[in-house]
């Protein structure tokens, strides 16, 4: 009989618990993932929701600086043409991404044995980052040294790349590297040189982990061989030529209109300017200037062999000598002022 009685109790306390937990809410796998800011679905969307969205707020997007898809689509045509011509081979270049990253994050996610060359930007007074990956070494080398087609590159795993390796990888990254400096050259002048070759990404820490960089994914394709090089730039490198970066120029002409050009250049040469041929000049006091009267005379502190400066407004622009030309009073030319000297008279 007690047994019978404490069912009902068990019973009735069981389906209050059960009531309980039916009260409360429970997050589903897709409710958890789009808390998170993960979307299988959509990866465009991985980075714009949850907290995710959050971790990534410090990073500034590249699609602030439209400036530098010109010059990264720039820099894959002049790739291809140099590359081939180094290689003798048919070489493609193709840009796979631009992605803006933390630096300490990229140097843990970089995939060893790789090769990390660091360079400057010489006007600019700081550092950017070339990783070129085991594919693409040893495709340049079994290329260079005239490796047969068809077959894939060796690969010797758990040694260090030999000298000839590094030079050959040194050798196509100077070539890389003045593609670079004719790439930023419409925008501004930019010398990239190499610094140093690297195969620890440690020794290659140009910026704090937690700078921000822009990073730049190409795709090197010989035939049946080839891999993948990343360039990092750190916003920093970037920063004294930022205000160019934003500027919104549509084209390859980096804003430049030839047409617009000549057309001023055309207008400017037939412009009517007023020259003054000045014989003298005097600094005389207000007073003297209010006590002149109609026949004085003022004397002047030149000779018909004195130097006669022509100036243009408050400009000086030539000097010469005075003479005669029929009924008319010329000036001789006989030299241009300096534009310093102009300069310091604005």
């Amino acid at each position: 009989m007690a047994d019978e009685e404490l069912a009902p109790q068990e019973a009735a306390a069981d389906s209050e618990n059960g009531s309980q937990v039916a009260g409360e809410r429970v997050l589903n796998q897709e409710e958890i993932d789009s808390l998170l800011g993960f979307d299988v679905n959509d990866e465009q969307l991985q980075d714009k929701s949850g907290v995710r969205a959050i971790v990534n707020s410090a990073l500034v997007s590249y699609e602030r600086l439209p400036m530098l898809e010109i010059i990264f689509d720039r820099l894959v045509r002049l790739m291809t043409t140099s590359l081939r011509n180094f290689t003798s081979d048919n070489v493609e270049v193709s840009l796979d991404n631009i992605t803006s990253i933390r630096f300490g994050d990229y140097l843990n996610s970089i995939p060893l044995p790789a090769i990390l060359s660091v360079f400057r930007a010489e006007e600019l007074d700081n550092y950017g980052l070339f990783t070129i990956d085991s594919n693409l070494i040893y495709s340049i080398v079994d290329v260079l040294l005239g490796g047969r087609r068809g077959t894939a590159a060796m690969r010797i795993e758990g040694r260090p790349y030999t000298t000839i390796e590094r030079s050959l990888v040194q050798r196509m990254t100077e070539v890389i590297l003045q593609d670079m400096t004719q790439a930023f050259e419409p925008l501004a002048p930019v010398n990239f040189t190499l610094d140093r070759l690297e195969t620890n990404p440690r020794f290659a820490a140009i910026a704090r982990p937690a700078n921000a960089a822009i990073l730049v994914k190409l795709r090197i394709d010989m035939e049946d061989r080839g891999g993948r090089t990343e360039l990092l730039l750190p916003y920093a490198t970037l920063e004294p030529i930022r205000k160019l970066l934003l500027q919104q120029f549509m084209g390859e002409k980096f804003g430049r209109d030839s047409i617009w050009e000549t057309h001023l250049a055309t207008e400017l040469w037939c412009t009517r300017l007023d020259i003054q041929a000045i014989l003298d000049e005097q600094v005389m006091s207000v007073s003297k200037v209010m006590d002149l009267k109609v026949g004085d005379t003022l004397m002047l502190n030149a000779n018909p062999d004195s130097t006669i400066e022509l100036r243009c407004g408050h400009v000086p622009l030539l000097s010469g000598r005075m003479g005669r030309v029929g009924n008319a009073v010329a000036v001789r030319v006989e030299q241009a002022v300096k534009r310093a000297d102009a300069s310091r008279q604005l």
